[in-house]
């Protein structure tokens, strides 16, 4: 539920580039899972939410990570 920047969410996803996580955040507020908010601001400041239905995905989520995680090979 917590607000994140686009520099917060970089960090958070390290191995991640600038244009796929760019394409990824676009592709979830396009789909409603997320919210995105830009500020008129110098340097830019735009920052992201879930949405509600992207909160109601996190079990979800949660569980095919678990999945992931188990059967790595």
């Amino acid at each position: 539920e917590r607000v994140l920047r686009y520099g917060e969410l970089k960090r958070c996803i390290p191995n991640i580039s600038e244009k796929m996580l760019i394409q990824e955040l676009n592709s979830l507020v396009k789909n409603s899972l997320v919210s995105k908010k830009s500020y008129p601001e110098i340097p830019p400041r735009v920052e992201y939410r879930l949405t509600d239905l992207g909160l109601k995905t996190l079990p979800f989520v949660d569980k095919l990570a678990s999945f992931g995680l188990e059967n790595l090979k």
